[in-house]
């Protein structure tokens, strides 16, 4: 078991100690359910009475809250991102076993780093590069021509299509397929021909793509999806689409093809962007929102109507039908008011 000191991460953290600096630590928790040897954090103020009844050994604090605190602190501008920093620290995740396993198939031009781990019943297709540290989970497939950077981790069951490049310590979890056709066909008098998807995937640096999320390929040049960017579970990206430095995407959410995301947007759970439109950076978009139209200016949109109960849903459904003949009732009052002035 690890264990760091207060004064330890204190440094790490750029930190002030209250109370006792040699104490150590040696995972992080909730303050409802930490106990003697833990960790914890206060990041929003609605937790503040659990505070005082906490048995963490430490916590972490604003300056603000360590006032009022009298048990062990490290003090922080931000609580929250000081936990995520000795979360990371502490972490205790398992890693995939060193070495290659006797039932994964990699073909013999394949390229294969330094401290790469893959798992059972892996296959590596031909000329795949791939990094110093890479974790191969069990049953993952990676298709020819495809370049994993170093420390990235698989996790068992990811499909990699040809022609497929991931940057440095990216994380794709299990079930995720990366470089499956986009949804391209031409109609000829009601038969659909199909278009082959002849571009790739480029993924940067410090990526994370939750389970089940599908990333299609380019038609003709690449599906990019840009550093520092995070994407919850079963997201789905269609082709060409590019999605901006540091941008997240909830579960659920869909982009259509050929549209791209600004840097540092946030994209809410089952959220819907149309194809062919472009968002700049900073957009935030709340849970359940279609977007329709090309967003220019940087701020929150929201779409989806509240949860309400049914009756009074109806009766609102009904009267949303009328809009537009209010409307024009609306417009016909204007107008004799304005012929009796």
């Amino acid at each position: 078991m690890q264990k760091v000191t207060l004064k330890e991460l204190s440094q790490l953290l750029g930190a002030t100690v209250k109370g006792d600096d040699t104490l150590e630590i040696t995972s992080v928790a909730t303050l409802e359910h930490a106990v003697q040897g833990q960790l914890s954090f206060l990041a929003n103020s609605k937790y503040r009475a659990m505070l005082e009844a906490t048995q963490a050994s430490a916590v972490l604090l604003s300056e603000k809250e360590a006032s009022n605190y009298q048990g062990n602190a490290l003090i922080v501008s931000d609580p929250y991102v000081g936990f995520a920093r000795v979360a990371q620290l502490l972490d205790t995740t398992p890693k995939e076993s060193l070495g290659i396993h006797p039932s994964a198939q990699i073909e013999a031009s394949a390229i294969i780093g330094d401290g790469v781990a893959i798992g059972a019943n892996a296959v590596i297709g031909a000329n795949v590069i791939l990094g110093e540290n890479v974790q191969i989970g069990p049953g993952c497939v990676i298709g020819e021509t495809s370049i994993i950077g170093s420390d990235t981790r698989l996790w068992a069951n990811v499909t990699i299509y040809h022609d497929v490049h991931i940057g440095h310590h990216c994380i794709v979890h299990s079930g995720s397929v990366i470089g499956s056709d986009g949804f391209g066909y031409a109609n000829e008098r009601g038969n659909w021909i199909k278009i082959p998807q002849t571009g790739g995937v480029r993924i940067g640096n410090h990526v994370e793509i939750g389970a089940c999320t599908s990333i299609d390929r380019g038609a003709l040049s690449h599906t990019e999806i840009h550093d520092g960017v995070i994407i919850d579970n079963q997201v789905q990206i269609a082709h060409n689409v590019v999605i901006g430095q540091n941008t997240a995407m909830a579960g659920g959410s869909i982009i259509a093809g050929s549209s791209t995301i600004g840097k540092y947007c946030i994209i809410g759970g089952g959220s819907a962007v149309a194809g062919h439109l472009s968002i700049v950076d900073g957009v935030h978009v709340s849970g359940g929102t279609n977007i329709t139209s090309i967003i220019r200016e940087k701020g929150v949109y929201s779409s989806a109507t509240v949860a309400m109960e049914n009756k009074l849903w109806r009766r609102n459904t009904v009267r949303f039908r009328q809009l537009d003949d209010l409307f024009s009732r609306v417009k016909n009052l204007e107008k004799s008011a304005k012929g009796t002035e």
